[in-house]
């Protein structure tokens, strides 16, 4: 995931200093080349899909009028999903409400069905995740579903690459607390 992630970040460079100077298709070759991770990222803070929507709105546009202060466009990737973890953590202090959402697992792919024992691990996971504050939901998202390496997280969140590592560690120990 790593080589594939940089190869994309490579072709996001050139659109950067295009989408710079105003050049409305570059902007969004780069929205669409980060929408899945920006509504990834705005969905596991936010918990909502309306929400989600919302924040990422309010990232995009964002990008847009701060896109000339990118200072390194290696790095927008990060940057972008830092503006939208933020952009949610906004939303969600606006809106002041809790969701709980009902977990359903999997559809069944063979008939009869499977075994509902087999789903009740991620189930599980599922939950404890939620449980998580959403500066850890969203750092875990950014490391194993987004696929950040510590250098990305720490562009995206503030601490250095070691101090993101260990910042890791706390969410993990209390999952691993909860699911045993």
């Amino acid at each position: 995931m790593g080589a594939l992630a940089g190869t994309a970040d490579r072709e996001l460079v050139g659109l950067v200093e295009s989408a710079i100077a105003g050049d409305e298709l570059a902007f969004a070759r780069i929205v669409s080349a980060l929408h899945e991770q920006v509504y990834s990222i705005a969905m596991v803070v936010c918990r909502e899909r309306t929400m989600a929507e919302e924040a990422e709105s309010s990232t995009w546009s964002k990008v847009w009028r701060k896109l000339g202060s990118v200072r390194d466009a290696d790095r927008l990737r990060p940057w972008v999903v830092s503006i939208a973890f933020n952009e949610a953590k906004q939303v969600l202090r606006r809106r002041r409400r809790w969701f709980r959402h009902e977990v359903v697992p999997e559809p069944a792919e063979a008939p009869g069905g499977v075994d509902p024992a087999t789903g009740v691990p991620g189930i599980d996971l599922r939950l404890a995740v939620q449980e998580l504050d959403p500066d850890d939901r969203a750092l875990l998202t950014m490391r194993y579903v987004l696929g950040f390496d510590s250098t990305e997280l720490s562009t995206a969140t503030g601490p250095t690459p070691s101090g993101v590592r260990s910042r890791l560690e706390r969410p993990l120990a209390r999952l691993r607390q909860e699911l045993e």
